[in-house]
């Protein structure tokens, strides 16, 4: 993956032309005019923001500022999740600009979690990082590297800089020779219907049961999606009988 240079750049620059407008309700002292930006795809709504924030709040009154937030077509869009993650999710079959409304007040406590600072992003961010290089790596490798290594790698995309993200992230990406492969590969699955993945009660980790359950959402997922065979293979593969489902929500 790191000798594909071209194609890591193409993902890297991946950009959406977004519309931002202000929520009709907000109490302002002046017009507020859209403001339009670039949103790179790999990072995050709240980390490449700050623009449209300051720009919004010009017009806001200062007592009626509070925590940003941002919606598109009546859903909330969960900083946590990357933007072009969101746009493919919510508004891939819409017409370009993607049009996003701004919040500054009634932050929708059930659907978001808070994000007060972009030191909460890096959190999130570096234990994403973590939990995939356990799968690959036993975590051997982001545990081998030095504070200032997980620092360039966070800067590097903060500041949109490929090359500094690069310079550390292929470590990540390598294998010694001897393993032909990493252990396993980390993914996950985002749910945007409900009725996609239910939540199961595993009250005495019944292995068969709990992987059938799951293995006929996913593969009926897949197939729906039609995704290509080297997945469905993959599924077959890594449930097996004897492993546990272990559940996660983010």
């Amino acid at each position: 993956m790191t000798d594909d240079k071209d194609v890591l750049r193409d993902v890297w620059f991946g950009r959406i032309p977004t519309c931002f407008t202000l929520y009709q309700d907000e109490i302002t002292e002046r017009e507020a005019e859209p403001y339009y930006l670039l949103l790179p795809r790999i990072s995050y709504l709240t980390l490449v923001t700050d623009k449209v924030k300051k720009h919004f709040q010009k017009v806001m009154r200062q007592e009626e500022v509070s925590e940003i937030w941002f919606e598109y077509e009546g859903t909330p869009l969960k900083w946590h999740y990357p933007i072009g993650l969101l746009f493919d999710l919510h508004a891939s079959n819409t017409a370009l600009p993607w049009s996003i409304t701004v919040h500054f007040k009634n932050f929708p406590e059930k659907d978001l979690l808070h994000c007060h600072s972009k030191d909460v992003i890096e959190a999130h961010f570096m234990a994403c990082i973590k939990e995939a290089d356990a799968l690959k790596h036993k975590s051997q490798v982001i545990n081998e590297m030095q504070k200032k290594d997980h620092k360039q790698l966070w800067m590097g995309l903060q500041n949109d800089k490929f090359e500094q993200f690069w310079a550390i992230n292929r470590k990540l990406m390598e294998y010694p020779p001897e393993d032909n492969g990493f252990r396993y590969i980390p993914f996950r699955i985002y749910q945007f219907i409900d009725s996609v993945l239910p939540y199961p009660t595993l009250k005495s980790c019944d292995f068969l049961t709990s992987q059938v359950h799951l293995w006929i959402h996913i593969r009926s997922f897949l197939w729906q999606q039609q995704r290509d065979l080297l997945y469905r293979s993959y599924f077959d593969q890594l449930l097996q009988e004897d492993s546990c489902i272990l559940w996660e929500t983010c």
